[in-house]
């Protein structure tokens, strides 16, 4: 039987993925924000996924404003690096596992959730950075990435959105989906986007650390609570684009605690101002 391990957040800021491809990680503006992620990698080498659902918004490469699924699951054997607008990121092709994401569709789907299945799709940085923070820079054309990945793109782009109580409820469908799957295959759910950040408007730049570090600490203690908390609380606080940290709740929902079981275990938390203009958080929760 499949089982979720583990659950890891962090951020997926474009420029972060540029500092990686240009090498400039040890730069001093840069060298912070990395160091943060040095325990993350050694981490995920003792404790490697067989597969990882990417919960990610899609910046309008695979979807446009003609079209946008509030929820999608990537279905394909391979997703290849989306061009946006530069070039694709020189990083390997992500490696589906269609059998899982099919029966993850199939149960979900008959929990009430109506998903998107999307048979072809490029992803672009929400999804790539996260896997170069965590597993380092493999190189593109002789490399893969280490695992396999399905795509779980969240609409937090145009309005409507979803709430992050459909998030966690999200989550708590997603792992009782992957305890069903008849294969001995251990899995972690990453939940990515945010902190607080604006990228437009009068408050273009925004960065509240108070509310960051207040809700790593709810996201941990009090995981139903932090579901409850409303959208217009997160454009207040977080700014327009701290919405993506809706996208927390659908790992943390799918976490064991949730459904009774022990609380998880917090093996690394690392928060840091500033990156580009937005605040970087990153959790790795394991299950006991």
């Amino acid at each position: 039987m499949a089982k979720i391990t583990a659950s890891v957040y962090t951020s997926h800021i474009p420029a972060v993925g540029a500092a990686i491809d240009l090498g400039k990680t040890g730069e001093p503006y840069w060298q912070p924000v990395f160091k943060g992620y040095e325990f993350s990698k050694q981490w995920i080498r003792d404790n490697a996924p067989d597969v990882v659902i990417l919960v990610y918004n899609d910046h309008a490469t695979a979807f446009s404003l003609d079209m946008i699924p509030t929820f999608a699951i990537g279905m394909s054997e391979s997703f290849q690096p989306a061009d946006e607008g530069w070039g694709p990121r020189p990083v390997p092709v992500v490696q589906g596992h269609p059998e899982l994401a099919a029966h993850i569709a199939q149960s979900v789907i008959q929990q009430d959730f109506d998903l998107t299945i999307v048979n072809t799709m490029d992803v672009d940085h929400g999804l790539t950075v996260p896997l170069s923070l965590m597993f380092g820079q493999p190189p593109a054309d002789d490399f893969r990435w280490p695992c396999k990945v399905i795509p779980f793109a969240v609409n937090v782009v145009q309005y409507p959105v979803p709430s992050g109580q459909r998030c966690f409820n999200l989550g708590q469908a997603i792992r009782r989906a992957v305890e069903s799957f008849d294969e001995d295959l251990n899995v972690q759910v990453w939940g990515t986007g945010g902190m607080s950040h604006q990228l437009q408007g009068p408050r273009a730049g925004l960065i509240n650390r108070e509310f960051d570090n207040a809700f790593l600490d709810q996201l941990i203690a009090d995981p139903a609570s932090t579901a409850a908390i409303p959208h217009i609380n997160y454009v207040r606080e977080a700014g327009s684009e701290g919405i993506e940290l809706v996208m927390w709740m659908v790992a943390r929902g799918a976490m064991a605690d949730v459904a009774g079981g022990q609380a998880p275990r917090v093996a690394h938390r690392f928060y840091h101002v500033p990156a580009s203009n937005t605040a970087v958080g990153h959790l790795i929760m394991e299950n006991s």
